[in-house]
């Protein structure tokens, strides 16, 4: 018997993480997803991440947690899924000015306000089972800010988790702004964010907002990194989850992420160089 051409295709992650570095590194998009067959479950996304992760020079610093939309989570067994945060793409915000973040022509990009936590202390590399209370041990700081959600890949999110994960988890940059002060005394209600673009508001929300709050994410991503191998640091960051959406944006675009008290954290997109 003859085995046709789609059935001997395999999925190959070190012939596409290279692909997906390539393009981010030179700005570029790609025409599709590199590779005979895409991921189809979350270690397969993971597998390409981690290769992706030790091709690319830069220290990694942070990650960012997204939630699976509801359709996804029964075939795939998750409800978040994880990327990862490089210094080179750690902003801090400007007062009184943009930051400038880099959209990619024919690829994919979007802001998404942020709740972010900074890790306290090292977490063990043993544990990959976490509760948010255990998690909240661990939390440093709790910062407001701007996930740069991007991809040479403009199709990333419509193919799937697992291809989002594969690419960095959709991230491509990362604005800190100010510190939450005395956090563990704030009600997650009472820290709210409103995302305008080009003047007009796309969503209200708080932190409350995320599932299970900011530590049920900060929870997940302490147990599927331990089990990956990179189990947090003191000093690294997590963003939490987009809580008032994904907002797709093009160069030219400018977006005002209002915290409330917290400030005001301003950017605008640039063409990719």
């Amino acid at each position: 018997m003859t085995v046709s051409e789609a059935d001997s295709k395999v999925f190959t992650p070190a012939a596409i993480a290279p692909q997906f570095v390539k393009a981010r590194q030179e700005g570029v998009s790609v025409p599709g997803y590199p590779g005979d067959v895409i991921p189809d479950s979350m270690a397969q996304g993971y597998a390409v991440q981690d290769i992706a992760i030790d091709l690319w020079p830069d220290e990694l610093v942070g990650w960012k947690v997204g939630l699976v939309p509801p359709q996804h989570r029964e075939r795939l067994g998750a409800e978040r899924l994880a990327g990862c945060i490089f210094k080179s793409k750690v902003q801090d915000a400007k007062v009184g000015a943009a930051n400038e973040y880099r959209a990619i022509e024919g690829g994919f990009c979007a802001v998404e306000a942020e709740f972010i936590i900074r890790v306290g202390k090292d977490a063990p590399a043993d544990k990959t089972e976490w509760t948010a209370e255990e998690a909240a041990e661990y939390v440093g700081e709790v910062i407001v800010g701007v996930e740069i959600a991007g991809s040479p890949l403009a199709t990333i999110n419509k193919l799937g988790p697992p291809v989002v994960s594969s690419d960095f988890g959709n991230n491509d940059g990362q604005i800190l702004g100010q510190v939450i002060p005395n956090w563990r005394d704030v009600a997650w209600e009472d820290m709210p964010v409103e995302t305008i673009i080009n003047g007009v508001s796309l969503g209200k929300a708080t932190a409350a907002t995320i599932p299970g709050t900011p530590l049920a994410a900060f929870a997940f991503l302490l147990g599927l990194v331990a089990s990956r191998g990179k189990p947090l640091k003191a000093g690294q960051i997590v963003t939490t989850g987009a809580t008032t959406g994904i907002h797709d944006v093009v160069a030219g675009d400018v977006a005002k992420i209002d915290f409330g008290p917290y400030g005001v954290i301003e950017c605008v997109a640039v063409p990719a160089k």
